[in-house]
């Protein structure tokens, strides 16, 4: 059964997973068309009866500003840096109960660092503690891989669960190689709950 439903720009670029209920207000609004359904499933309301969509495409094309697809958040940098202290290098499911993956930067904000992916990486609290706010040469702690700017659509799909026929638009519009990566980064996820 599909839980959420894929939904793709005008020009059929994946865009985001969006929950049953939004995609079909879109459908039935006359904003959004089904491209792909879940066969098996119909959903019925007192005047309409239609199959369950797995993929819809939006009828109008909307602009995603670049800054807003790149935007750092602490869900995207633990998938960017594999759940991963960046330090010690334990995984999150390592960690003790008093303990969590936190944002650490490079070079520290008090000392006139930013919060760009270039600067950031996944720690664990202990780790993030002990560096403070020097800067890695300081102290001897260097991240176990050189921080970049992921490619926004690893970001956009690294904490998401995609079925075979969702994923096939995500390798039709960005390629195997990417869709690859994002099977990668679904196996690595946690399957605990988040700290």
């Amino acid at each position: 059964m599909v839980l959420g439903c894929l939904a793709l720009n005008a020009s059929y670029e994946p865009l985001t997973m969006v929950p049953m209920r939004r995609a079909l207000r879109l459908v039935i609004d006359g904003k959004a068309e089904i491209v792909e359904a879940d066969q098996d499933r119909l959903v019925r309301s007192e005047r309409l009866t239609m199959p369950r969509p797995a993929v819809i495409r939006l009828t109008k094309f909307i602009h995603v500003p670049r800054r807003f697809r790149r935007q750092v958040t602490n869900t995207f940098l633990f998938a960017r840096d594999h759940y991963r202290c960046q330090y010690c290098h334990r995984h999150i499911t390592e960690l003790k109960p008093r303990e969590s993956l936190t944002r650490d930067h490079l070079i520290p904000l008090s000392r006139g660092g930013t919060n760009e992916w270039t600067n950031v990486v996944a720690a664990c609290s202990p780790c993030n503690t002990r560096k403070g706010n020097r800067l890695p040469e300081e102290i001897g702690m260097h991240p176990l891989t050189h921080p970049v700017e992921p490619h926004f659509v690893h970001l956009s799909w690294a904490v998401r669960r995609l079925t075979p026929t969702q994923a096939r638009y995500i390798k039709t519009f960005y390629g195997s190689e990417v869709l690859h990566h994002l099977e990668q980064l679904e196996h690595r996820a946690p399957r605990v709950a988040a700290h």
